[in-house]
């Protein structure tokens, strides 16, 4: 669950334990695939006359070879690198989520933030002290969504050379949307997509009933204590979430979360702890969830939730340890 920075090259603690509860009694008109993909675990279950298991590999392949930061390859790879500025429809239609989103949070949400979060440890590189202002300013020269753009013929105009994308706060849920509209072609209209926490379901589960996903609490650390169960369907819905109790670095006796604000350079102080968004599209979701850890405070994360339209669940600690419970439309 998705996150501004996402590392591929963690397997994270999922903040969405779908698998508890979908699980247990699959009738044999359903089907259920399993696998590893983008460093992290999928977990779907479908009922179709026809198995589609190498339908769901070969979009999760394409997803791979467009937003891969591990992938050299990738589209995103070539680009950050400048050994290519061409871009497809499914790099498009991801950008301007982005921008969307980064709209509606003001800034905060940016996937172009990695030159920062890469000197806080959250990359691929690990660092043992704090950077310093003058490293945070120069990365954050590089860091602005808005000042990049992609011309009419399918070229990516980057703020600056030094400027790279990371989509991984949004891909996944976009992965689950490409694989669910392939599920749709094939005639199948009953199914749960899990890639890494992020969620989507159509139709009914193997009993007959709503998809029942439990989103896990903030008190349950590394556990998987309920907060709360959200029933996904029949209509395609989706559900994310972004917390920073999961993912956070340690810098000299302080714990700083993963969660990078590209406006100040600096981790993300606030008082929110998770964020759960159920809406019509995963991508969205997911990086909705992301924006609203972003924003740092209940007061800025429901302005984000109220320009997007979304449902939110969101859990805000105090110093004293106490969680505060905040629905929107759930």
């Amino acid at each position: 669950m998705r996150n501004i920075i996402f590392s591929y090259c963690r397997v994270m603690m999922p903040l969405i334990s779908a698998f508890i509860l979908i699980f247990a009694s699959c009738k044999p008109e359903y089907l259920t695939t399993d696998g590893k993909t983008w460093g992290t675990y999928y977990h779907i279950v479908y009922s179709c006359e026809s198995l589609l298991d190498d339908s769901i590999k070969s979009e999760l392949l394409a997803i791979d070879n467009e937003f891969s930061l591990f992938n050299p390859n990738s589209t995103v790879s070539l680009i950050n690198s400048g050994n290519s500025d061409r871009v497809g429809e499914r790099f498009i239609t991801v950008f301007e989520m982005c921008r969307l989103v980064n709209g509606y949070s003001q800034g905060e949400y940016d996937p172009t933030v990695g030159p920062v979060a890469n000197l806080w440890g959250f990359g691929k590189k690990e660092i043992k002290t704090c950077p310093g202002q003058m490293e945070i300013d120069s990365a954050l020269a590089c860091v602005g969504l808005r000042e990049c753009a992609i011309t009419s013929d399918n070229r990516i105009v980057k703020k600056s050379a030094g400027t790279t994308f990371d989509f991984s706060s949004i891909a996944k849920g976009f992965g689950i949307d490409c694989i669910a509209a392939m599920m749709e072609r094939n005639g199948c209209n009953n199914y749960m997509i899990e890639i890494g926490g992020e969620i989507a379901a159509k139709g009914v589960s193997p009993k007959g009933l709503p998809w029942r996903i439990q989103v896990d609490s903030p008190a349950s650390g590394l556990g998987h204590d309920v907060l709360d169960i959200v029933e996904l369907g029949p209509e395609y819905e989706a559900l994310a979430s972004s917390g920073n109790y999961r993912n956070f670095i340690n810098l000299g006796d302080t714990l700083y979360g993963h969660t990078i604000s590209p406006l100040t350079g600096y981790p993300v102080k606030g008082t929110l702890l998770s964020v759960t968004i159920k809406t019509g599209s995963c991508a969205m979701a997911d990086a909705l969830a992301t924006a609203c850890m972003a924003s740092g405070s209940w007061n800025a994360a429901e302005a984000v939730i109220r320009k997007s339209g979304v449902d939110a669940l969101v859990v805000e600690g105090d110093s004293l340890g106490k969680f505060n419970v905040i629905r929107k439309g759930m």
